[in-house]
């Protein structure tokens, strides 16, 4: 099963609540479990954060965990790590891409948010990610 476009609206609307009160300025994503972009918001973030958001929530889908947790995964990869970051079109393994699961805790997509810390970015993509289900 797939995230809708309103439950992916939801999420993201959430997001951006979180970054309007954290007074920063980021883009998120939200993507379906085939990794598709189903919404985004860029709030002034700048240019080059747009794609790390979208990285983000990818390879938190495709891998079915959330950024940090591969991000510890590739770490312990060594020289195999190369490999695998340029895996997929692209990972990005840093803290801010959230799985989102349904009431059955099955995975129905993603969201992630860059340009702020990697903890302000993890905040947010919760944020979203929570007012699910």
């Amino acid at each position: 099963m797939n995230i809708t476009y309103h439950e992916a609206t939801k999420a993201l609307n959430e997001s951006i609540k979180k970054a309007e009160t954290l007074g920063i300025p980021v883009s998120i994503a939200v993507v379906d479990t085939g990794g598709h972009l189903v919404s985004f918001a860029r709030l002034d973030s700048v240019y080059g954060v747009i794609d790390f958001a979208i990285k983000k929530a990818r390879t938190a889908v495709m891998f079915g965990v959330d950024t940090e947790v591969m991000g510890t995964i590739i770490a312990g990869t060594d020289i195999h790590g190369y490999g695998m970051l340029n895996s997929n079109g692209g990972l990005l393994t840093i803290a801010g891409g959230v799985v989102i699961r349904n009431e059955k805790g099955n995975i129905i997509g993603a969201i992630a948010s860059s340009g702020g810390t990697v903890e302000q970015d993890r905040e947010i993509a919760l944020e979203g990610a929570s007012s699910i289900f």
